[in-house]
């Protein structure tokens, strides 16, 4: 690879990890080119999976302040950049290594923090960000509707209260 090449790779690899939230790095020795498609289908719109020499990665993360990835960088390694919701990534991720065992998840970065494979595991479990921010609007609407509940019995029992008085004042006056 001539050196401007070098210069360009790296200048793209520094680009993807400044512009993704996340970047996993796998080692797919053994896959074919038509599973590599696959795993980028099933991986979606959200993340770029992309194979890169060791050296230049290694190059490309120190620029752009990722660090802590040195020591994953060992053998055939590949980068899944991760724009979008970085739990649909890592759930494409583990999906597809359990159907095909000879990719293997060595671990990443997240937000600046490197993550083992398994934290990367532990993040594919994970609901999605959709159904946990509906969790949260639920459990909201919850709260918000056991306070109104709570705030319209008071006046309804401060009435009832009313009449009670008034119809005893009513019987001890007869």
């Amino acid at each position: 690879m001539a050196r401007a090449d070098k210069a360009t790779a790296v200048a793209e690899l520094k680009n993807e990890f400044e512009g993704s939230s996340a970047a996993v790095l796998t080692e797919y020795r053994g896959l074919t080119v038509a599973q590599l498609k696959q795993l980028r289908v099933a991986l979606g719109e959200n993340a770029k999976f992309a194979v890169a020499k060791n050296t230049l990665t290694k190059i490309a993360a120190n620029e752009a302040g990722v660090t802590g990835l040195d020591d994953l960088l060992v053998g055939p390694t590949a980068v899944a950049f991760v724009k979008g919701d970085v739990v649909e990534a890592a759930k494409g991720l583990r999906d597809f290594a359990k159907a095909n065992p000879l990719l293997v998840i060595k671990g990443g970065v997240l937000d600046g923090k490197t993550l083992d494979a398994t934290e990367i595991t532990k993040l594919a479990d994970l609901e999605s960000r959709e159904v946990l921010l509906a969790k949260l609007a639920g459990a909201l609407k919850a709260k918000q509707s056991a306070a109104a509940a709570m705030f319209a019995a008071l006046p309804t029992q401060m009435a009832q209260l009313a009449d009670a008085l008034r119809a005893k004042r009513a019987e001890a006056g007869e």
